[in-house]
């Protein structure tokens, strides 16, 4: 493992909200390969490589060229995957993301409270995911000040996330992921490494490890793991 395969906060490009009342951080963001095309059949559009899309903020409201029937999206819509660190500085309705599912993480801070559609008011607790439909009616409260989340997108039909937080400690955690699953860990406490003797590497918070196909993570701490699987 090197260095190579870890994305550092420092690197995350900052981009402002257009309405001023945040900002969001990308951490990474790719596509998922279509299936191989039957024997004879033309070839399907090569959607495999990753994107380093800049960042979009909440909640300045933009349409989103939603990928259908395995169509390919273009521009900053181009990802069938996207992890981001968002500031939020105040309450005020989210983006509307078509076609997009969501899954946040509060990751610094409390009290943020959303309410999606006509569902009663959600107060997301810190490092506790929750997930809800990107093109729902969604409106943030702040109850004790600004916050810091973790934001995975994934496109609906083409892949899925799975977000839980692991804490490493004596003996370390080892994470791997199935065929065509993505697996990446992003430290939200220092004191976790990745890798071990000579070739470990500390993780700062809010820094990003990707298995490749396998991830050791030793020290004390905790990660959230972040799971993105093609839709099947």
């Amino acid at each position: 493992m090197s260095d190579g395969t870890i994305l550092r906060w420092s690197d995350y490009r900052a981009m402002p909200w257009r309405n001023g009342g945040g900002t969001t951080r990308e951490v990474a963001s790719g596509t998922i390969p279509d299936p191989a095309p039957a024997p004879g059949s033309a070839p399907a559009p090569d959607f495999a490589s990753a994107t380093r899309e800049p960042a979009t903020g909440e909640p300045a409201t933009r349409e989103s060229a939603a990928r259908s029937s395995g169509s390919p999206a273009s521009g900053a819509d181009a990802f069938d995957w996207r992890i981001s660190v968002a500031d939020v500085a105040e309450g005020g309705p989210f983006s509307a993301f078509p076609g997009i599912d969501r899954v946040i993480t509060l990751v610094e801070g409390s009290g943020m409270v959303l309410t999606v559609d006509d569902a009663p008011p959600r107060t997301v607790e810190p490092l506790t995911p929750f997930a809800f439909p990107g093109d729902a009616r969604t409106g943030c409260s702040l109850e004790a000040g600004p916050v810091r989340d973790m934001n995975v997108m994934t496109r609906r039909g083409r892949a899925s996330a799975r977000v839980r937080l692991l804490r490493v400690g004596d003996g370390g955690t080892e994470l791997s992921g199935g065929a065509g699953e993505i697996v990446l860990a992003l430290a939200v406490t220092e004191g976790v490494t990745v890798g071990e003797g000579d070739t470990a590497f500390p993780l700062g918070r809010l820094d990003c490890a990707r298995a490749t196909p396998r991830l050791s993570l030793r020290g004390a701490g905790t990660v959230a793991e972040i799971r993105i699987s093609p839709a099947r």
